[in-house]
């Protein structure tokens, strides 16, 4: 596997495909990712309280989960090594009026400035990340340092166990599908690089021994990927019954463990 593979794209590739991302975001299955999150996570950081929550989202690109937080009222620093999709995230705080709510910093979760990395976060958000980076444990403890004691970790990645069910109903390659049971990586148009699968079960190991506990897993688009006639999905009726049904299935074994996404909430030890 080349070195290329194995390193963050640039900020640039992001930046040049901004347009992309934004209309993937707005496509059915770019809302159903950011809707699921947010109810799995609405309903952990319920136990945390009823005032402000401070959360910190890294990898935030341009706000897609931080200003549905903002907009319930916690404040959200989003950290991001990419100035277009800051600059984006700021631009979508404002529209949305939350600028006083979403904080945008330029930088990377592996050296985060001091003001972050002090360990009073409520809420750390760990989303767009994992596919990026070559040791996921490093990231791990990287990202789980800034949060404090009894604090919520949400962690999202690309699950490993929906690669051949994805080649094989929507590509019909099954050749690539054999292929991809014993691989970890699958590529992306959209950022043109190489992107590294998990699962569950390895990240829920991971995640206990750097402190974490009370680890739930949920998937998300858990059927989306394996409906190919994307038209209906912009059906605004087809869409809300697809919606209700993933929300449904998102927490319900055994339906996550081939969802296209992973998505895994737990709590830092101690208090």
């Amino acid at each position: 596997m080349s070195e290329d593979h194995e390193v963050p794209p640039a900020p640039g590739t992001f930046d040049s495909a901004m347009a992309v991302w934004r209309e993937w975001q707005e496509a059915p299955w770019g809302r159903l990712r950011y809707a699921t999150a947010e109810a799995n996570l609405v309903r952990h950081a319920e136990a945390l309280g009823d005032g402000p929550l401070r959360v910190l989202d890294l990898a935030g690109g341009d706000g897609g989960d931080a200003v549905r937080l903002a907009a319930r009222g916690h404040h959200v620093t989003i950290v991001d090594h990419a100035p277009a999709m800051l600059a984006a995230a700021a631009e979508r705080a404002g529209a949305g009026g939350l600028t006083e709510r979403v904080t945008c910093v330029e930088g990377d979760v592996h050296r985060l400035p001091a003001a972050l990395a002090d360990g009073a976060f409520d809420v750390v958000l760990c989303h767009n990340l994992l596919a990026y980076t070559d040791d996921p444990r490093r990231t791990l403890a990287a990202s789980l340092a800034p949060l404090r004691p009894g604090g919520l970790y949400s962690l999202m990645a690309i699950n490993r166990h929906s690669q051949p069910l994805t080649l094989a109903v929507r590509e019909l390659d099954l050749p690539a599908a054999v292929a991809a049971l014993g691989s970890d990586r699958a590529g992306t148009r959209m950022f043109g690089s190489s992107l590294a699968l998990h699962t569950a079960e390895e990240l829920t190991r991971h995640l206990t021994d750097l402190g974490c506990e009370d680890v739930r897993h949920y998937g998300i688009r858990n059927v989306c990927d394996h409906i190919t006639d994307d038209a209906r999905k912009h059906e605004p009726a087809f869409y809300a019954d697809l919606e209700r049904l993933e929300l449904a299935l998102t927490g319900r074994h055994p339906y996550m463990h081939t969802a296209r996404l992973l998505q895994l909430v737990g709590r830092k030890r101690g208090r």
